[in-house]
């Protein structure tokens, strides 16, 4: 597990709410606390759509909403004069990109045996917290998976441009 500290807050929120470069991870949850507490739930609810909207959209197999289709809620939710006093949001890896990370790192885990690759953000008193985490289905010693995760989520942040400092 990694946790960094994301230090310019602001170009940050408008890298996560205006542009597309958290579009591809699924959002798990969400939790925006301001005047009230929105609660998202980011399940996937097929029957929702038909058919060839899940095709076209490129909802088929996956549990959750793509963090892209909902994140105009969010920014509507976030935006304004006064921050919100704590928001937290869960993403991982869609299915696609699991299964890719797993061949890149040249893993011996297989797709089945990972529950999913999370990026937590966390902000709180004035601080954006975000952590790595893995979950997995089996259980293993074998940390290099992690340790992997770690890496390719640091590059991820510095290819965007995003400023952190590990704690």
């Amino acid at each position: 597990m990694l946790a960094l500290n994301l230090i310019e807050i602001k170009d940050f929120m408008n890298k996560l709410l205006c542009t597309e470069t958290f579009d591809n991870f699924l959002l798990r949850e969400a939790s925006i606390c301001g005047g009230c507490t929105w609660e998202m739930d980011g399940t996937l609810h097929t029957d929702f759509y038909s058919s060839e909207e899940l095709e076209e959209q490129e909802l088929d197999g996956l549990s959750y909403i793509p963090f892209g289709q909902v994140r105009p809620q969010c920014f509507n939710l976030i935006k304004g004069k006064r921050t919100p006093s704590y928001f937290k949001f869960v993403f991982l890896l869609s299915p696609a990109n699991l299964t890719r990370t797993l061949a890149q790192t040249h893993s011996t885990f297989s797709p089945e045996d990972i529950t999913g690759m999370f990026l937590n953000l966390i902000f709180q008193n004035g601080q954006l917290l975000l952590t790595t985490g893995i979950s997995y289905r089996i259980f293993s010693v074998d940390k290099s998976l992690e340790q992997e995760w770690d890496s390719l989520v640091k590059r991820f942040l510095k290819n965007h441009e995003i400023a952190f400092e590990e704690l």
